[in-house]
């Protein structure tokens, strides 16, 4: 039965073409305007629809690190900051206010991104005022050529770029850093990292800046790409050509050198001991050269390519979910690395001192492939996954997001990968995909051989080994693939169908029309209630979440923990009657996806299918409904395993203290707030982890779900009472909860001011604050305090960010955000929370920037923010809610609110009508007195707060003069007196037992 109409079942009857391998495609890229300026200026500019009334900007600089001299090294990414900051015509961050005053938000890495090899300026905005996207243009026109340098400007952002360098010299960093080091020895991209030096973030002169500017920003080296809801493209081309025309670059310009990473046939081994990992680790790379991609074969060699990685990372799934497995996961992945430079790097994460037999594992596999090769029925599998993908982009090449094509042409330009457009894209691989042997896949690990410029780390939180045991191990597997004595592969029995028995079709008890929301709502005949609303935003999506009241808070501490561990279990087990690696070679070829969430107030079951297998979605959620999940042995122990070692690898993070001692200040040392712990995972019962998810996913007159995408009525509803309605009514309710007595989590906010200072030690000094402030909001303007607290969030955002970062320059972001208690939203009650502020900053100064970010929000109370902040806010919450119209999982998102919202009583379209008056009403109501008293009235007009500051540790007399610090917001002087005299007191004794 078709679900789509004929014009948009043309996949099926896409044309063939004809291989000739040794065409050539089109240099030009397809489908754009495309041209180059006499000063060397390349534009790109296509008219695409989606998202409405936007455009998708950037400015791509073939300008990167790699061109930095040893004392500039950093230079190329403190440009890239300095031009957010001041211009020939912006100043003081004007042009940031300007992106935020039209809604185009301003955030880290999401305007710009400096990388080896070029330097990427990118703008989302508005374009329904004619006026926007030619400052818009304008502004990308100042990035190319009127940067400014002043000591001042360079002074005030010296400390965000310090702020994202610590913020990489985690454990994290430090591992990547020393692999990219040894991945590129003996070639200057060792260390060109773009972060750069301390020493020339610190030092580095506003001059050096300016030359390294002048010297390499040069317009033959740039590109303009503008993708947007165009009216038309010549417009767009002649205000490029206005702001850029006048323009010209240096008379004898230098070009751009090309740096060389040498090949090695001898593999560099690294043992790296991190005692901060989040666990052990291994990573294996072999170094190749890019993918040219000028000719059809070139196409075809890299579907090859891609067969390989997806058919060999299947089995590498399958080898993790065995009993005692080499690793926990284990994939294979290709990443660009730097301009004509590839790498196949495959990660594993392994149990602690079981990275040699993890390494052993991996390279067994690529060895075994090399002898036995990939069976037929894997690579058929493979190709259907392929041609699905495939099928689901040609269907949707009329809605492609603006920002994913602006990356498609910065691609073009930086690195010459070919634009031969979607189309053309899915002749070829529907032509050639059948051809493709699995002889042919196989071939490729040939390749992958350790003698082929390969790459081995092993990350571990301790020594246990040396790298002559890496190297007896490599010797070990070339031996055993010498003599030929690894076995092949062998394959799982796969079955052919998801459900094994036909359900009993529900029927419909009770159906209603909401016009208001374009959506239709069925009760079924088991209790089941199903809202499902058409829209044509994407041809191949449809989003569906069903949920039931009643969660992890109704469990008593003595069931907690193994109940918490349910869904954990289950989804190891097979929740949908099949273990993982059996489902996953079950759904090969379908568009199709679901998932479930067991939460404190909630039970959801949720997903994403194409239209096409609407089927398989239900039948999954069928089955998740009728299987009984029991406990199995060996899965139990891989689980717990996991579980143990991702416990043991949270304790050794920094981080760690800092949050749980956050989380014990603000809700209490209740065990739902506390992380688990390795004696609460010896409390965890899998009978009972079992039993209790069994309960949570059971009875279906418990559960309301939602529906949005591409539906056609007249297929979904059959298909919606086959599975859905034909999941059996349990006698007795199970799990039956009336929302209005949901049991809340027990958490208090302190009464009082609470300051602390977690200390932890860490390799190297990192610092993180967290302010919080308790929030109260009333019944009966519960959704209109809801919406203002949303707007007190962003407000008070923008205006930290402007202070700290760009006023004193001592951050590099900060994020607000708002935990309510409004995950229980139908109780009748008030309800409570805190909104909380966090920030990362240079550990000398937290104290300072808490004191400056309180003052501010004070001031705001008594002052009240300004006509322009009231304006931006609202500008930038309207533009997101534009976009959010176009989208699906804002339509489920928001229906599923009206269900969830405690004005619901029954009827969801009246539910949806007050929220979004409610939403109306606010945004009509706010200026700055509104806001003024809104922060009065939501956040405690006298400041109560807590302050968790996470710092390095230190010696008792450094921390003793911080405490000194904290005197005059609340910290007791008998506490001071106390701590001096014990401090005394310690000092006095050790003296006098090194005298004895």
């Amino acid at each position: 039965m078709p679900l789509l109409s004929p014009h948009e079942q043309s996949f099926g009857s896409l044309e063939m073409v004809s291989m000739e391998l040794d065409k050539e495609f089109d240099v030009l890229p397809f489908g754009v305007d495309y041209g180059r300026l006499e000063n060397g200026l390349v534009y790109y500019v296509k008219s695409n629809p989606k998202p409405r009334n936007r455009a998708s900007l950037a400015l791509a600089v073939k300008v990167g690190s790699i061109l930095e001299e040893e004392d500039e090294r950093g230079v190329a990414h403190i440009v890239e900051h300095l031009a957010f900051s001041a211009t020939k015509k912006y100043t003081n961050h004007n042009i940031v206010k300007f992106l935020e005053s039209i809604g185009a938000e301003f955030g880290p890495c999401q305007n710009a991104v400096t990388s080896f090899d070029e330097t990427v300026y990118k703008l989302l905005i508005p374009i329904d005022k004619p006026e926007l996207l030619s400052e818009a243009i304008q502004v990308l026109a100042e990035f190319s050529s009127e940067i400014r340098f002043s000591k001042d400007d360079l002074e005030k952002e010296r400390g965000a770029v310090m702020e994202e360098y610590r913020d990489n010299r985690n454990a994290s960093g430090r591992i990547l850093d020393a692999y990219w080091t040894m991945m590129m020895e003996g070639s200057k991209y060792a260390d060109r990292l773009p972060i750069g030096l301390e020493n020339v973030i610190k030092t580095v002169s506003s001059q050096t800046l300016k030359q390294f500017y002048q010297k390499w920003y040069q317009l033959h080296n740039m590109a303009v790409i503008a993708v947007g809801d165009f009216s038309d493209t010549k417009s767009v081309i002649e205000l490029i050509k206005t702001n850029f025309g006048h323009k010209y670059s240096a008379l004898d310009p230098p070009s751009i050198p090309h740096f060389k990473v040498h090949s090695h046939e001898d593999p560099r081994f690294s043992y790296f001991v991190e005692p901060e990992a989040s666990g052990s680790a291994v990573m294996i790379s072999y170094k190749m050269q890019a993918d040219e991609m000028k000719t059809v074969k070139d196409y075809r060699e890299m579907l090859v390519k891609s067969m390989f990685r997806i058919a060999l990372n299947r089995r590498l799934f399958r080898i993790s979910r065995r009993k005692d497995p080499p690793y926990f996961s284990c994939s294979i992945a290709s990443y660009v690395l730097v301009r004509d430079l590839k790498a196949y790097i495959m990660t594993s994460s392994c149990k602690e001192k079981g990275t040699l037999e993890a390494l052993e594992s991996m390279l067994i596999e690529i060895a075994r492939v090399r002898l036995h090769g990939f069976s037929e029925r894997e690579i058929s599998v493979v190709r259907a996954l392929l041609m699905s993908s495939i099928e689901s982009a040609y269907l949707e090449r009329d809605q492609m997001e603006s920002s994913s094509l602006r990356y498609e042409y910065t691609q073009h330009f930086t690195y010459n990968k070919p634009i031969i457009g979607i189309e053309y894209e899915a002749q070829l691989q529907k032509s050639i995909l059948p051809d493709i042997l699995a002889s042919e896949v196989s071939k490729f690990a040939e390749k992958l051989w350790t003698s082929c410029s390969c790459v081995i780390q092993i990350v571990e939180p301790q020594a246990f080994a040396v790298i002559d045991d890496m190297k007896n191990i490599v010797m070990k597997i070339n031996k055993l693939e010498n003599e030929r004595s690894i076995s092949p592969w062998d394959d799982e029995h796969i079955p052919e169908e998801i459900v094994n028995s036909e359900p009993n079709t529900g029927n419909i008890v009770e159906q209603r029309e909401h016009v208001n929301i374009g959506a239709t709502e069925l009760i079924l005949s088991n209790g089941m209630r199903v809202c499902y609303k058409c829209t044509d935003f994407f041809n191949d999506q449809v989003l569906f979440t069903g949920f039931s009241y009643g969660g992890l808070s109704e469990l008593p501490e003595s069931k907690y923990f193994s109940s918490s561990m349910g869904s954990t279990i289950a989804e190891e087990i097979g929740m949908f009657g099949h273990r993982p690696s059996v489902l996953m070679d079950m759904l090969a070829g379908k568009r199709v996806d679901v998932d479930i969430d067991i939460r404190a107030y909630k039970r959801t079951f949720y997903g994403d299918c194409s239209p096409f297998y609407l089927e398989t979605a239900f039948q999954l959620v069928y089955q998740l409904f009728t299987t009984k999940v029991t406990p199995d042995d060996e899965v139990i122990k891989r689980v717990m395993q996991v579980k143990e070692e991702a416990i043991l690898a949270r304790e050794r993070d920094p981080y760690t203290s800092f949050s749980i001692r956050a989380r014990e200040i603000n809700y209490g040392n209740s065990y739902f707030f506390r992380p688990f712990g390795i004696n609460d995972l010896q409390k965890v019962n899998p009978l009972k982890a079992c039993e209790y998810f069994n309960t949570c996913f059971k009875d279906p007159s418990t559960f309301t779900v939602v529906i949005v995408g591409k539906i056609d009525p007249t297929v979904a509803v059959p298909l919606i009472l086959k599975y859905l309605g034909g999941i059996e009514k349990p006698s007795e309710p199970i799990l039956h909860f009336n929302s209005d007595y949901i049991k809340g989590l027990p958490f208090k906010f302190p009464k009082s001011i609470t300051r602390e200072v977690v200390r932890s030690p860490m390799i190297e000094a990192q610092c993180m604050v967290r302010i919080c402030f308790p929030i109260g909001l009333k019944n009966g303007t519960m959704e209109e305090e809801i919406h203002y607290t949303g707007f007190l969030t962003k407000l008070l955002e923008t205006k930290l960010l402007q202070l700290l970062r760009f006023k004193h320059g001592q951050i590099y972001s900060a994020s607000v955000s708002e935990f309510i208690d409004g995950d229980l939203p139908c109780l009748t009650g008030d309800i409570h929370g805190d909104i909380q502020i966090d920030f990362s900053c240079d550990p000398k100064f937290p104290l300072k920037l808490v004191d400056l970010a309180l003052n501010e929000i004070l001031r705001l109370q008594e002052e009240g923010p300004s006509d322009q902040d009231v304006e931006t806010i609202l500008e930038i919450e309207q533009r997101a809610h534009e976009n959010g119209l176009q989208e699906n999982y804002y339509w489920l998102n928001q229906i599923l609110c009206s269900y969830q919202s405690r004005i619901y009583s029954g009827d969801v379209g009246t539910s949806f009508k007050i929220l979004d008056e409610g939403r109306s009403k606010v945004r009509k109501s706010l200026t700055p007195l509104t806001m003024q008293l809104a922060l009065q009235r939501i956040m405690p007009r006298k400041n109560q707060h807590t302050a968790v500051i996470l710092m390095p540790q230190t010696s008792w007399f450094k921390r003793l003069k911080s405490f000194s610090q904290w005197t005059p917001h609340g910290i007791d002087m008998k506490v001071l007196a106390a701590i001096a005299g014990f401090t005394v007191l310690a000092l006095s004794l050790r003296r006098y037992s090194k005298k004895s």
